[in-house]
């Protein structure tokens, strides 16, 4: 068999393989991508959620509060002293709640936004490394393709 064809053919195979090892390096930062997008959609998500939650629980308090209100008025005791005491705090308990949820809610969403940065450092880094592996690949397949060359008609 003719040297040059098969050295030809080793260094066609090592082109292939770098192009390969490229497109693999691509498709890792494009998935980083994808996954770090989904982190983020899970924070919209999260605040949602927490949003919810907090209007919820000022809506029951509201519904607790008017029930009080009402049961202190139908007993003809008039609000003043200790009934309005009673509402004031269930009031600031409401936003002592309403504070922790919201809390609750920026921890969530900042952990989320560091696991999307997370993904896409361990993303970029995964490229950078597949592309080195495919310069290595391309120049050790062109390097053994000469080598094969320079045996057979050596």
């Amino acid at each position: 068999m003719n040297p040059a064809v098969i050295a030809g053919a080793q260094a066609a195979g090592a082109v292939l393989s770098f192009k390969g090892q490229k497109a693999a390096a691509k498709s890792a930062m494009q998935v980083a991508d994808y996954n770090a997008k989904v982190a983020e959609n899970e924070a919209i998500l999260l605040a949602r959620a927490k949003r919810r939650q907090e209007e919820e629980s000022r809506m029951q308090a509201r519904q607790l509060m008017g029930a009080q209100r009402v049961a202190t008025a139908a007993s003809g005791v008039l609000m003043s002293g200790s009934p309005l005491e009673a509402m004031a705090d269930a009031y600031f308990g409401v936003e002592k709640d309403a504070a922790r949820i919201r809390y609750a809610s920026d921890i969530e969403q900042l952990q989320k936004e560091k696991e999307a940065a997370l993904i896409r450092a361990q993303g970029r880094a995964n490229e950078s490394a597949m592309q080195v592996q495919a310069y290595a690949s391309l120049l050790g397949g062109v390097s053994g393709s000469a080598s094969t060359y320079n045996k057979l008609t050596g």
